[in-house]
């Protein structure tokens, strides 16, 4: 089978040693040879530096994505580019139809619901026609909600491309989505926004500036006075988000004092919010101070973290509650607690749905390495629902 240490292994080739890559990732040669035997899993940030070491991406070490053919010609990835590059202004092509205002809430309001379903073959299929009417709507109506809708439907579609692994469209949307939420009336959607941009630039690995961005429109959406829920969600998420990219950046002090801020916040909303399509909340403060333990590969203290998350979890989204099960899983198998992380992948699984855990990179991951301990086979066929092995494995 292919596993994330034979593609390593294949990246580096025979023109770098696994201590030539051992040096640049700033690990040791044993782990490098721990990992590409498959006994041992690379926090996040590890694995960053393993990428750019390899000068490969981090999708390109964990496997490829799979491709979903619509059989429809106007639907799917390469449909979904076309509509983020448009040329209509420079020929003589007709624009797409436009939308009332409702019209276009209600085609937003339908597609986010797919997206925190994990629906994302849907998506492929639906954000193409979507995105070029409400660019439409936007350009025919000039209305400032019109840009608000078109930018939400931006920002919705570079959320599902960097699920599915398309850094490079994902990046066009984002940033066209915050030109339309510039024109806009709204701050806070335009903070969303730039938060979203942050969570990117995360995933590229690009840690500092991420927390870069996501704490100056922090700085730029403090509350001050009486302001409403929305604003203190909108102010603590961003808090948290700089908290989870100091983390991934390996500076756990600062991951934790940032953490320590934006959960004041949720304290003064007292519960669990999710204004413009962001979870916050004080179960979302205890699902990314474990994420800050994991990527800082503090194993124990995660799980420490763990034990403090509200009602169980129950109170979050169950995309939410499927991330969380994975982050401590990756905790648990690290701990050599194998048969417990087992089980809450497969409980991320059922609670996430099949087709949102096949683009969870960290549990595949984890998977990889629970299958070098599988004396009995017992998680084949779990591997190969995910895309760890191919049917011809079984």
């Amino acid at each position: 089978m292919e596993t994330l240490g034979t593609r390593i292994r294949h990246a580096r080739g025979k023109l770098i040693t696994q201590a030539g890559l051992a040096e640049l990732a700033g690990v040791s040669t044993s782990f490098i040879k721990k990992v590409e035997g498959g006994t041992k899993m690379p926090s996040t940030p590890v694995l960053q530096k393993i990428a750019q070491a390899l000068d490969v991406s981090i999708d390109d070490l964990v496997g490829n994505r799979p491709a979903f053919p619509t059989g429809d010609l106007d639907a799917g990835i390469v449909a979904l580019r076309r509509a983020l590059t448009p040329i209509d202004d420079l020929t003589s092509d007709a624009e797409a139809a436009s939308l009332s205002l409702a019209e276009a809430q209600r085609e937003v309001d339908k597609a986010w619901g797919a997206y925190w379903f994990g629906r994302f073959e849907k998506l492929t299929g639906d954000l193409p026609a979507g995105i070029s009417t409400l660019r439409a709507t936007a350009r025919r109506t000039e209305k400032p909600r019109a840009h608000e809708l078109y930018a939400d439907m931006l920002y919705l579609a570079a959320c599902t491309l960097v699920h599915l692994g398309q850094p490079d469209p994902a990046w066009i949307a984002i940033r066209t989505a915050l030109e339309e939420a510039r024109k806009g009336d709204d701050p806070l959607l335009e903070a969303t926004v730039r938060g979203s941009i942050g969570w990117q630039l995360l995933v590229q690995g690009r840690y500092r500036e991420s927390q870069d961005v996501v704490l100056k429109a922090a700085e730029d959406t403090e509350p001050r006075g009486d302001v409403s829920d929305q604003h203190l969600s909108v102010h603590g998420g961003l808090l948290l988000q700089g908290a989870v990219a100091a983390g991934r950046g390996q500076r756990v002090r600062e991951a934790l004092a940032l953490a320590g801020e934006a959960d004041r916040w949720a304290e003064r909303l007292g519960r669990e919010t999710k204004y413009y399509e962001t979870n916050f909340g004080p179960s979302q403060i205890v699902m990314q101070t474990v994420d800050i333990h994991v990527s800082s590969e503090q194993y124990v203290e995660a799980m420490t973290a763990a034990k403090r998350m509200p009602k169980g979890g129950l109170d979050m989204t169950t995309i939410s509650q499927g991330r969380h099960l994975i982050d401590k899983a990756a905790a648990a198998a690290n701990l050599g607690q194998h048969e417990t992380a087992l089980h809450m992948l497969l409980t991320a699984e059922r609670i996430g749905g099949e087709e949102w855990v096949k683009y969870q990179t960290l549990l595949r991951n984890v998977l990889g390495v629970l299958l070098h301990h599988d004396r009995h086979n017992k998680l084949r066929a779990f591997a190969q629902r995910v895309g760890v092995l191919g049917s011809s494995a079984l």
